[in-house]
């Protein structure tokens, strides 16, 4: 599969992955959403495994690799599921915009991929300011809705990190057997997190929660996440983390057109600051790394 391609699929996913996520624990839970979601989507990576005949690796730097990215997978999914309860789904993607933001802090401080410049800085300064707009709207809601804030940006920390911790691992496993080894590490945890904070199985799984769990483990989960270490394994982190400066636009307007969710002046204005930061952000990386470029032909 080619690089571009595989980066439009994951904007396809994530952008119908939030409203998915809220349908999903509509009647039977969330806690029952996201392990039954993780549990299907474990099993079907270690099929494809299987019949691809890649295998599973397990010597020291491909476990450190799985622990990685499903530490990341179970904190970032578990906080999505559960503020998916209280705010509409496509402020999940608006706040997880802010990958790029601190996906390049991470990578600055662990991979030492690129400094950060001036116009970055503003970049950063403009996101946090939408956030805060996002935050303030929320406060105006309910305590419930501000909570839901919190946890979404507390998943986003952890998604980001853990995709820097991975490629500084940079175990060179192929994205599916890297996909089942994180399936494998965050799955059981799912399900113990249900077992022992729910444990009820759904006497009626509607037809709409089902469908929606479905399509997250096929897609949001196998296909999703393979296509993303695919693309993280050929690029630069803060590359892979610009999916999230396309994403929220659709994921927004998929939510309005739908289920009629909130799309007030100030959500908008709140997603714009973000969306403005973030491209300043990439606009600060990407001289950055033509000047270095630069650089380094002179040096030579």
């Amino acid at each position: 599969m080619s690089v571009p391609m595989a980066y439009i699929g994951v904007i396809v996913v994530w952008t119908t992955t939030p409203l998915a996520i809220q349908w999903s624990g509509a009647g039977p839970g969330f806690l029952f959403g996201v392990a039954s979601r993780m549990s299907i989507a474990a099993v079907l990576a270690l099929l494809i495994v299987a019949l691809f005949g890649k295998g599973m690796r397990w010597d020291k730097q491909a476990r450190r690799a799985y622990l990685a990215a499903g530490i990341g997978i179970y904190l970032a999914m578990l906080s999505v599921y559960w503020s998916a309860q209280y705010i509409p789904s496509g402020w999940i993607s608006v706040v997880f915009g802010l990958s790029p933001l601190i996906t390049g802090l991470f990578a600055y401080l662990w991979l030492g991929e690129r400094n950060i410049t001036p116009t970055q800085l503003i970049g950063m300064l403009l996101g946090v300011s939408g956030l805060l707009v996002m935050f303030g709207s929320s406060a105006d809601m309910s305590s419930g809705v501000f909570y839901g804030m919190c946890a979404i940006l507390f998943g986003v920390t952890m998604h980001s990190g853990s995709a820097v911790m991975v490629k500084q691992i940079n175990a060179d496993i192929p994205a599916i057997v890297q996909t089942a080894g994180g399936l494998l590490v965050a799955t059981p945890l799912f399900d113990m997190t249900w077992y022992l904070f729910d444990g009820v199985w759904p006497v009626d799984l509607p037809l709409k929660a089902s469908a929606s769990i479905l399509y997250l483990a096929i897609f949001g989960s196998v296909l999703g996440f393979a296509l993303y270490y695919f693309v993280l394994k050929r690029l630069a982190a803060t590359q892979v983390a610009l999916i999230t400066l396309i994403t929220p636009v659709g994921a927004l307007l998929l939510g309005h057109l739908i289920q009629n969710e909130p799309l007030s002046l100030t959500i908008v204005f709140g997603t714009a600051l973000i969306l403005c930061g973030l491209a300043l952000y990439q606009i600060g990386a990407l001289r950055l790394a033509k000047l270095q470029r630069m650089q380094l032909a002179a040096g030579e």
